[in-house]
């Protein structure tokens, strides 16, 4: 196999043509076959691999820098960097990541995990480079969904006053192509790169320059002419406009092509960008045909693409069909989505209210600030966003919402730790950021019929609310207890005494195995669901830390600023004299790996907390 030849960077370099297009298939059959294994990203990795082994060709590493715009495509280039040994590890705990990691290889420049960051990533590359003396290339990679995110274009303004080469390959897997516009871009990128081309361009410019009283107006004139024509001709002016030399578009499939345009912007003094096009999934029909299912997919057969495991319903599918059927009832309910409908488990909602339903692309800060008006207008807004991706929003939330009390719902999902795709992604700072903001009220259920009814709740609820739920199948326990949803009320559901285990959301499910666990030690705990975050439910604290020496809060969020802390905080200003144990994620970013591996490892699992809670006690 020609897979064998690669062993590290720039191996690519030494294969010959016929190697070259061999190695392309082999690639794209290893993605396939492994991750239908392990899971992953594939339909975004089979439209990046010609892209990716274009670059490696054409560019030397780790001397030149790649940045990758998510991510999640870098599969190709992890491969062609000396790592395809540890694909059977991938996402797994210990095992490679999904995403760029500067600390996994030198030729993964900069940790990225979340969209539009690689041009502002990029451009600071750059600088750097020109400011030290060094003398390598940057290329960020961003995707045409990426350019929904406000940051992309706040990055490429300023791009603008670089006059050193600077290329931006621009993934665009959202169109087709056109052989003619294709040919006649291609034919004016060389022309417009070449020496002859720009050489004449500056001594005519500086020749009219000088003539007296006249050589500015003909510039300027000359100057009009040309972009009226170019706004005709080529198809990248928003680019050109924004002082960046546009160069495409280009077939992301043809190997030569992209490694001749990448070779022309490498010469280009200044911001260049090239325009590729490519197709997600290509080169394997179910992912072709359904992209968005296999943007990150579980293990699946690959002769039908069907997923190995269905599981039950998830706390996702729960949203959805309440939200579905809160449709039906409310004509003032609108759904909000940051380009993420299928995740969040928007589109049902979509294909029965499609005007009602809107999808703001890469763009959550827009997003928060648009709900915030559409309820000030006199709509019932559900922004529905995964937890990691929210922080976007933060002076949003705090200011066009919370400032004006706005009834904004806030759909929380990926709350907690969501395993595979790391740090980036753990949901595990929402409860710290939201709880602090005056006038926010937050929820968390123990259970998918808490789910339901939490969800109902927060649509007829007058004020900021948010609701967070974890990733994955939902827990369909515990479900005899279902007492009426009352704001800052907990839920008591079984009497003990000595320790009082106050858990919150997903949490719950882990507080009952805890309580099982304890009395095998012959300790009778007290189980409590506290449902609201803020406001928490003083009143009853009050009472219970008379009979009770050890309360153990329990959450999936970071330590500072959390649930437990704010509750601590409390019971120690009413002069509580027991202990208060926190169970809750440590200040610190948490690597990607299952779910249950990971709390094993932080010592939230049931087993260790009844642990603690034993040698506490002791």
């Amino acid at each position: 196999m020609v897979l064998d030849k690669i062993q590290q960077e720039n191996d690519i370099k030494k294969l010959t043509p016929g190697e070259i297009e061999l190695l392309r298939q082999e690639i794209r059959d290893f993605l396939i076959t492994k991750l239908s294994e392990v899971g992953g990203h594939l339909a975004s990795n089979l439209g990046t691999v010609e892209l990716t082994m274009a670059l490696h060709l054409v560019f030397d590493l780790p001397q030149d820098k790649i940045i990758w715009d998510v991510g999640h495509q870098s599969y190709t280039h992890k491969i062609l960097t000396g790592r395809k040994d540890c694909f059977d590890h991938l996402r797994q705990y210990g095992g490679i990541s999904g995403f760029p990691k500067r600390s996994e290889s030198a030729c993964d420049c900069f940790d990225t995990g979340h969209s539009s960051t690689s041009i502002s990533a990029g451009l600071g590359y750059a600088w750097a480079r020109e400011l030290t003396g060094e003398d390598y290339n940057v290329v960020s990679v961003i995707g045409d969904g990426a350019l929904t995110g406000g940051m992309a274009y706040e990055a490429m303004n300023n791009a603008a006053a670089l006059k050193k080469n600077f290329i931006i390959v621009l993934n665009d897997n959202n169109m087709s192509i056109s052989e003619n516009v294709g040919g006649m871009s291609s034919h004016l990128s060389h022309l417009r790169t070449s020496s002859n081309y720009t050489g004449l361009k500056e001594e005519v410019q500086n020749s009219l320059e000088k003539i007296p009283v006249y050589g500015d107006r003909i510039v300027s004139g000359i100057r009009k002419t040309k972009s009226s024509i170019k706004q005709m001709m080529i198809p990248g002016m928003i680019f050109e406009d924004m002082g960046i030399m546009y160069l495409g578009p280009v077939d992301g499939h043809n190997i030569n092509a992209m490694m001749k345009v990448f070779s022309e912007a490498k010469q280009v003094q200044g911001p260049v960008l090239v325009h590729v096009l490519t197709k997600k999934g290509y080169g394997y029909r179910p992912a072709e045909r359904h992209p968005s299912r296999f943007h990150g997919t579980a293990p699946f057969d690959i002769e039908t693409g069907i997923p190995l495991n269905h599981g039950k319903a998830s706390y996702t599918d729960v949203f959805s069909t309440v939200m579905r059927k809160m449709g039906d009832r409310d004509e003032k309910l609108v759904a909000i989505t940051a380009a993420m409908a299928d995740g969040t488990g928007l589109k049902r909602f979509h294909n029965m209210f499609p005007e009602r339903f809107f999808d703001v692309g890469i763009a959550e800060e827009h997003a928060v600030t648009f709900a915030a008006a559409l309820a000030a207008g006199g709509m019932r807004p559900v922004f529905a966003v995964y937890s990691s991706f929210l922080q976007r929003g933060y002076d949003q939330i705090l200011h066009d919402v919370c400032m004006q009390k706005l009834p904004v719902v806030f759909a929380i999902d990926r709350a907690g730790l969501v395993g595979s795709d790391g740090e980036t992604h753990q949901g595990v700072f929402d409860i710290s950021f939201l709880t602090s903001m005056p006038n926010m009220t937050l929820m968390a259920p123990k259970n998918k019929w808490e789910l339901s009814d939490m969800l109902k709740y927060a649509i007829a609820f007058d004020a900021p609310i948010a609701l967070r739920y974890p990733r994955g199948e939902a827990y369909d326990g515990l479900q005899e207890y279902r007492q009426p949803v009352v704001l800052g009320k907990c839920e008591e559901i079984v009497a003990g005494s000595r320790v009082l285990l106050f858990a919150l959301g997903s949490m719950v499910a882990t507080a009952e195995e805890v309580r099982q666990l304890l009395l095998g030690h012959g300790i009778e705990a007290t189980l409590v669901n506290a449902r609201f975050a803020k406001p928490f439910d003083q009143e009853y604290l009050m009472q219970a830390m008379k009979d009770h020496s050890l309360i153990v809060t329990m959450e999936e969020n970071v330590v500072t600023g959390g649930f437990g802390e704010q509750v601590a905080c409390f019971l120690r200003e009413q002069g509580y004299e027991g202990e208060v144990l926190p169970v809750a994620i440590p200040d610190a970013f948490v690597e990607h790996g299952n779910v249950n591996v990971l709390k094993q490892m932080l010592g939230m699992d049931a087993a260790s907390v009844a642990d603690r809670i034993i040698q506490q006690l002791s």
